[in-house]
């Protein structure tokens, strides 16, 4: 007997938003308004998507290995260092979906090619892909989303996130540090370098790169920094006669695009029936340190039970236009969800390419690495941003 292909996701939130729109569950108000505010954040994350990818393909995260491996000069403890730093500013700028799915593979590659443990790396990988997601409004999703009520607010995301974002990353490598301080202790030999098959391609794509975190920085809409971006690197690749490094279907992630806009529909959809209600009464109100503490603990609880983007979307109404609750909101969902491997796409991500890279990690592997920084990390980001406020 012939066993049944699964429905894939993307085709259930297809149905299920053209269902909720053309019943009228979602008000038509609402879905425009919903439209206004992720539309560009959609189109963000798929040049987003495209320029990590066609960086990526030009060697960029290779090379960075390497120049770790090098600047290392054999001291295994260094190395670790150093792969912690590009793990932090590949998910500050490219965020954390594409430190998992790209970065991931080449620092593995680079501690089998080091005779090093490649677990430590992995994990230190993982727990950066997602606490090292508050730098930056672009770092991930949920930032974005929170930045554009920042905005109304008259807010600045880095003036508000700085203290807590800082306070995640030094948390998560003090605390990984002392977990892998046996491991990391000894020297390598250095494999020699990799040549990169286009030097040319290599530097456009760094300059590329470069020039768009500073935009990011500078208060360009993410979105148009990101398509100028990608259509540069595109234009360059194509006229350096280089193939690209997946299918030109899949340099756009449309089915993971779908899925998104599928969650958006659904949670907006349910807040027009009630839901923002019953989450409010869970979350308290206020921004003492009492009640921020509150919010913190239902979307730890939130993120990890379901997922982070769903979790953020449904409990943003309880966090209002209050500065202090959306920041909190954050950190909650954005350094929280390391308890379990369906916390953030980032992990499920990463854990698919440890699959691919033959690396097994246990789902115990990943709880355990959770229970050690999650409750840490989101308590100190939250002093962090109390202190600072």
């Amino acid at each position: 007997m012939a066993r049944r292909r699964p429905v894939p996701w993307w085709l259930v939130a297809v149905v299920v938003t053209v269902v909720v729109l053309a019943t009228g569950w979602l008000p038509g108000d609402d879905a425009l308004e919903l439209l206004e505010r992720t539309g560009p954040v959609l189109v963000f994350v798929a040049a987003l998507t495209v320029v990590a990818e066609l960086c990526a393909g030009a060697g960029l995260f290779d090379a960075a290995a390497s120049l770790a491996a090098r600047l290392a000069r054999g001291r295994r403890w260094v190395l670790w260092v150093l792969v912690v730093v590009l793990a932090t500013v590949s998910t500050a700028v490219l965020s954390l979906d594409t430190t998992a799915v790209l970065l991931t593979p080449v620092v593995i590659a680079l501690a089998r090619r080091t005779h090093t443990p490649p677990l430590p790396f992995a994990l230190a990988v993982l727990a950066l892909a997602n606490t090292a997601s508050l730098v930056l409004p672009v770092s991930n999703l949920t930032n974005l989303l929170a930045d554009h009520t920042l905005r109304r607010a008259g807010v600045d995301y880095l003036t508000l996130m700085w203290a807590p974002a800082l306070a995640a990353i030094v948390l998560t490598v003090v605390l990984l540090a002392v977990r892998d301080r046996r491991v990391l202790r000894g020297s390598f030999d250095a494999a020699p370098p990799r040549r990169a098959a286009d030097a040319t391609l290599l530097r456009v794509a760094a300059a590329t790169t470069g020039v768009m975190a500073v935009a990011f920085v500078a208060g360009v809409q993410p979105a148009v920094a990101a398509v100028v971006a990608a259509a540069a690197l595109l234009v360059v690749t194509l006229v350096r006669r280089r193939p690209l490094p997946v299918p030109a279907r899949d340099l756009v992630p449309w089915r993971t695009l779908v899925v998104v806009a599928g969650l958006f529909v659904v949670v907006a959809t349910a807040h027009a029936h009630g839901l923002d209600e019953v989450l409010a009464t869970a979350s308290g109100e206020g921004h003492d340190p009492g009640a921020l503490a509150r919010l913190a603990g239902v979307g730890v609880l939130a993120a990890n039970g379901v997922n982070n983007l769903p979790a953020y979307l449904a409990l943003e109404p309880a966090a209002g236009a209050d500065p202090l609750r959306v920041a909190t909101l954050l950190i909650a969902t954005g350094a929280g969800p390391l308890l379990t491997p369906w916390g953030s796409l980032a992990t499920v991500l990463w854990w698919q390419r440890c699959r691919q890279v033959m690396l097994g990690v246990p789902a115990a592997t990943i709880v355990r690495q959770g229970l050690l920084l999650a409750p840490v990390v989101v308590l100190g980001a939250l002093a962090a941003l109390v202190a600072t406020a």
